[in-house]
Order: structure tokens, then C-alpha cells, then sequence
């Protein structure tokens, strides 16, 4: 089978030995597409993984061979997510799943960007779903990412009809401004590319180039999806007194917060990563509803071209990269 693998600080496209179940409780499926994650793209950057890693989490396929106690059978198509929180330790029991050590060494094999993945018993029976049949590959491929939306909505813990204003029109800032509307939020979203304040203002949302926000502008809870210098400045700057700041992204630098701002203006500043499986079953039905759009988000490449997904993600020419596989 093929796979696009890191070698070198980029991927390259190789032959391995096909995925079997081998006596493994679980599937076999044959990757249809994966969406490429902003992870992806640090953990190649900066040298996370080792040579041969297979990256890709966000995949959509169909089940070639199963050995399962599970509903699913040959032929299906399906999404999944790569990790599992075992809902039993002390952070699972806080609520900090993506903290959970079962969750960080669970996965799907060998990754997302492979023709063949082997998927085990534990992720069809916690994280794995049908594909909607009104959701094309692509708009399937959404079904994780959205998911890590909808746990920082909940993590933040923002009441109904609060205001908040997502930093950073990505993909991800698109879908968690979709997400906070879903959930009853008045949403606001801001970016410096008019392209994509265009796109959240199609969607019926209300957004801003950043150079003209209204200083007046401040929110019960900021969003902060952008990891530039600016975001966290920005952030401060529009937030109220006594409201919140998630961060979903990393900056290019381990940049702070100035303690000052949080201890006279009794801000909360907290963080979130990774969904759990109730965040999981709430996105697939936000998108099988058409409540969090996504179709055109993505733009299609072969699995020859992940490095040019990559490449133009990076230099922002695409707003999200999904790697269609056959």
C-alpha cells in the first residue's frame, strides 16, 4: 500500500506492507480521504515525530475487513477520530480527556495519509460513526476538527446569548465560530485576510477585517484560533473585564500573558486541544444538519502533493487541504 511519510523533515510517498487485521479485533479500511490538520503541519515543522511517522487523522473510508462485536460491516463507509480517553483516570474524571494517557496512545495505524489504516475494536465502538449520506468525503473529513471545536465552546462555559469573537478565520476559526452559533452564542469573528471575513459573512456571521474592529467591541468570551504574534494583544484587547480567553493554537513563540491584565481585569485564560466522544457524536450531527457549513472549505489534492497541501497552507493560499486518497 502507498503512504506519505515524513523523511527528512518532508513526506514522501512509499510502498509498505498492506495493513491486515492479523487477528486484531477491529477493521481494515481503505482510506477514501484525510483532512490535514494544523498538527500535522508542527509536528513536521518542528520536528515532533521521527522519520517514517505517518501523519493524518481527519480520515472518511470504507471497510474492506472486519473482525468486530459492532454494527459495522464491510462496505461501509465511516469517520473516526485517533484517540480514546478510558473515561476512568483523574483527568477523564475533570474533564480533561486530551490529558488522559490511554487517550495519547491510542491511535489509528499507520495514519491518515495511507491507503489501508487499521482501525481497532475500541474506536468503532466509541469514536466511529456512518457517513452521513447527505455529507460528501470532504465535508465528512470535518467530522474531528469540529469536534475540538464544540469541547472548547464547552469548555469555556460561556452562558447563552454571551458575545464572543473568534481570532483568526482559518478553518478551524470557521468552524468554531459556526460551533459557538450552533450553541447559542452571538458570534463575531475577525482576521486580517478579507478573503476569509468573507467567508464567515456569507455564512450569515458577523465578521471584521481587524484593522477596523471597533475598539468598543468586548466580548464575554475571545476564541483566540490564530497562533500570530498579535493574537494574544488582540485578545486583550477585546475582551471584558472579568471574561474569558480560550486558546486553541500555539504561538510561534511561548509567548504570556501579561499577569497584571489577568489579576486587575479577573480574566480566565484556559486551553483546549482534543474532543471527547460526546463532542464527537454532537459535531456529526451539527454537520448532517447543515447547522456548521463547510462545503468549499477545502481544496482537493492526491496523496502525491501532501507536501504541496503543506506547502500552500502554510503560505496561506488554502484555507484547508483534504487528501484525497482513492
Amino acid at each position: 500500500m502507498k503512504t506519505a511519510e515524513i523523511e527528512n523533515d518532508i513526506i514522501v510517498v512509499k510502498e509498505r506492507e498492506d495493513e491486515t487485521l492479523s487477528g486484531r479485533k477491529g477493521a481494515i479500511v481503505k482510506v477514501l480521504g484525510c483532512g490535514l490538520c494544523g498538527s500535522d503541519i508542527v509536528k513536521l515543522k518542528h520536528n515532533l515525530v521521527k522519520n517514517g511517522t505517518v501523519l493524518g487523522h481527519e480520515i472518511v473510508a470504507k471497510v474492506v475487513a472486519i473482525d468486530s462485536e459492532t454494527d459495522f460491516k464491510k462496505d461501509d463507509v465511516i469517520v473516526t477520530s485517533h484517540h480514546i480517553p478510558c473515561g476512568k483516570c483523574e483527568y477523564c474524571k475533570n474533564g480533561n480527556v486530551s490529558m488522559c494517557r490511554h487517550f495519547k496512545e491510542t491511535n489509528i495505524r499507520p495514519g491518515g495519509f495511507s491507503e489501508l489504516v487499521f482501525v481497532s475494536e475500541e474506536h468503532l465502538q466509541n469514536v466511529a460513526y456512518l457517513k452521513p449520506e447527505n455529507l460528501t468525503d470532504d465535508e465528512a473529513a470535518f467530522y474531528e476538527p469540529l469536534g475540538c471545536c464544540i469541547r472548547a465552546v464547552k469548555r469555556a462555559g460561556l452562558r447563552q446569548n454571551s458575545t464572543a469573537l473568534v481570532i483568526g478565520l482559518g478553518s478551524i476559526g470557521i468552524l468554531m465560530a459556526q460551533a459557538l452559533k450552533a450553541l447559542g452564542m452571538n458570534v463575531i469573528g475577525c482576521d486580517l485576510i478579507a478573503s476569509r471575513v468573507q467567508i464567515l459573512k456569507n455564512l450569515g456571521i458577523e465578521a471584521f477585517v481587524l484593522p477596523e474592529m471597533c475598539d468598543s467591541i468586548k466580548a464575554d468570551g475571545i476564541f483566540m484560533t490564530s497562533g500570530s504574534d498579535r493574537a494574544i494583544d488582540t485578545a486583550l484587547k477585546f475582551v471584558r473585564d472579568g471574561g474569558k480567553i480560550l486558546v486553541f493554537s500555539s504561538t510561534p513563540q511561548n509567548m504570556g500573558y501579561a499577569n497584571n491584565e489577568i489579576y486587575y481585569r479577573e480574566l480566565t485564560v484556559l486551553g483546549s486541544y482534543s474532543p471527547a466522544p460526546a463532542d464527537l457524536k454532537d459535531s456529526l450531527e451539527l454537520l448532517a444538519k447543515k447547522e456548521v457549513k463547510v462545503s468549499g472549505l477545502s481544496t482537493i489534492y492526491p496523496l502525491e502533493k501532501v507536501q504541496k497541501a503543506i506547502n500552500d497552507t502554510v503560505e496561506n493560499k488554502i484555507l484547508k487541504a483534504y487528501i484525497k486518497i482513492n
